[in-house]
């Protein structure tokens, strides 16, 4: 066991209050003893405290195990060998120009890109010229502040807008659930493991000089038992874990298939009156939000449980937050350290038996079962799921319901309805679309209309070689109004849902609505206007009904 900082401490104290008054044996003999009591280590953390070397303490120790015990020699003030740092004033600046950060060290050091241990540093200071050993380079970082550090994780890097707000967001949404008395789970997967004599991270107590034998590389055996695919589901209110192993594939059937399991032997007997279900999951994986299969395995398991399920998924690089990494899974890791997992068995019983003082208790189950890869999901399939999209990122939140829901009733004129070859655009108008009131899209469309049509006369008239030969009118009549332009670019700077909904919903092609974007942006930058991006994401042109349906007249986004 190490010696503590305030041993330490404390052991500075005392010898600076005795030095002064012991001579210069009397003072190995105090270390000695200090040394002897202290054990292991004893000696150097003596030395560090007495600012001395361990050689003289070893001596001191020696002396009091000795026979004899002769008088020593004092010397006087200021006798004995100096200290590197005062025979050779520039040690020390050499040392801190080759550790300090390397805008303010040497910029042309060899050691720039070299691991800077005591050993390598103390070989270029004297190869410089100053004679020191690996101890006095430590000696001298440990008094100037330094010591060793690992990298700490930290930064985060490029972070997406809207982070903070989905997370506030889940928050709500699962305080809402857990006051109602309806369960509320974390769900993710572990990192795979391979099943076999491998080498797991960490250390376990076993008799002195009789580790665990493992393969010497960690290449998949493929004869072998395979690789263990450990799915968890952790229940936050009831501080509960739930295990699935499977020995497959990590797809969304098997994720959905865990949580059936969860439900069926925990779940429906924890919350016997539960209506509901919200699940928090991270981005990608097997439950992403951009996973097709996982939604339409959710469907099939609301029909099954007639619970109504909500997902809330992690923003994009922030799957550390979930509950899950932190409250079950770092404990499993834990438990199973440095234990080769040499079975699917060993795995299953690790599992199960990982507790916490704060009460977690974990069934674990092995899941043999087979789940394909490749399976495709259409357009279709998708919009056939009784599904809603919040509000609030329908990407990333949204709420299967048990059985179809009936059609959004039509309001008119906000409903979108379906396409005809010339649909009415006056429902796109609304506020929950557009972000702004209906007074100022007007003015806006009124203050860009002249200036837009003047620019693409000027085209025009580059296209034609020439001026206008027909009467105006004459001739094909533009897909797009003018007022439909404008309207269509601040939908899409909304990104409200693809480039091909939004044509969709104005009756034209992809084509002549990205020309009628690269047309109107300029002009709305050169006028300064700034359309922010709307938390809402559609992918039919139904979304955008029930959406409009949902919505109040006169309400307007305040997250505009």
């Amino acid at each position: 066991m190490g010696i503590s900082d305030e041993t330490r401490g404390q052991l500075s104290t005392k010898f600076g209050v005795m030095f002064p008054h012991l001579d210069e044996r009397q003072r190995r003999l105090l270390m000695g003893a200090e040394a002897r009591a202290l054990g292991h280590g004893g000696i150097r953390a003596v030395a560090r405290a007495a600012q001395v070397s361990e050689t003289t303490v070893r001596k001191g120790v020696a002396e009091l195990g000795a026979s004899e015990a002769p008088l020593g020699r004092v010397r006087r003030p200021g006798g004995g060998r100096k200290r590197a740092v005062d025979r050779d004033p520039g040690l020390r600046s050499a040392v801190l120009a080759l550790v300090e950060p390397d805008e303010r060290g040497d910029p042309m050091s060899p050691l720039r890109w070299t691991v800077k241990s005591t050993r390598t540093l103390a070989a270029e200071l004297t190869r410089r010229g100053h004679r020191v050993s690996a101890d006095t380079v430590g000696d001298l970082l440990r008094e100037e502040g330094f010591s060793l550090q690992a990298g700490a994780k930290t930064l985060e890097g490029r972070q997406h807008p809207d982070r903070d707000g989905q997370f506030r967001y889940i928050s709500e949404r699962a305080q809402e659930h857990m006051n109602a008395g309806q369960p509320v789970i974390s769900v993710d997967t572990k990192k795979k493991e391979l099943v076999g004599d491998y080498k797991n991270a960490g250390r376990q107590w076993r008799p002195q000089g009789e580790p665990p034998l493992v393969k010497t590389h960690d290449f998949l055996d493929r004869q072998g038992p395979g690789k263990a695919i450990p799915y968890g589901i952790y229940d936050i209110a009831a501080n509960t874990g739930w295990v699935s192993v499977g020995t497959d594939h990590d797809t969304a059937a098997f994720a959905v298939a865990s949580i059936r399991r969860w439900w069926q032997g925990r779940g429906r007997h924890d919350y016997p009156a539960a209506t509901r279900l919200l699940i928090t999951a991270d981005a990608g994986g097997s439950n992403g939000y951009r996973t097709r299969a996982w939604k339409t395995e959710l469907a099939a398991l609301a029909s099954e449980t007639g619970l109504t399920i909500t997902v809330c998924h992690m923003p994009p690089g922030t799957s550390k937050w979930n509950k899950i990494e932190h409250r079950l899974f770092s404990h499993i890791s834990m438990n199973w350290r440095g234990c080769p997992l040499t079975s699917h068995d060993v795995i299953v019983k690790s599992i199960a038996a990982t507790t916490t003082r704060t009460g977690l208790t974990v069934h674990a189950v092995l899941d043999p079962g087979t789940y394909n890869t490749g399976i495709k999901v259409t357009d279709s399939d998708i919009d056939a799921l009784p599904m809603h999209r919040h509000r609030f990122h329908g990407d990333w939140n949204y709420t299967l319901h048990p059985s179809p829901r009936a059609p959004a009733t039509a309001k008119s004129p906000r409903s979108v309805g379906s396409l005809s070859p010339q649909p009415c655009t006056g429902c796109l108008r609304d506020p929950e679309l557009t972000g702004m009131p209906e007074p100022e899209l007007a003015e806006l469309i009124s203050q860009l209309g002249q200036t837009l049509d003047e620019l693409r006369e000027q085209g025009r008239r580059q296209q034609r070689g020439g001026d206008r030969v027909r009467a105006r009118g004459a001739g094909a009549k533009d897909k797009l109004t003018t007022a439909d332009r404008v309207l269509a670019t601040v939908l899409y700077l909304r990104k409200l849902g693809t480039r091909d909904l939004l044509a969709q919903l104005f009756g034209v092609n992809g084509s002549t609505l990205t020309r009628a974007v690269h047309q109107v942006r300029p002009l709305l930058a050169e006028h300064g206007h700034i359309i922010p991006a709307s938390t809402a994401r559609f992918r039919t042109p139904a979304d955008v009904a029930a959406f409009l349906a949902n919505s109040s007249p006169t309400e307007i986004k305040a997250t505009r």
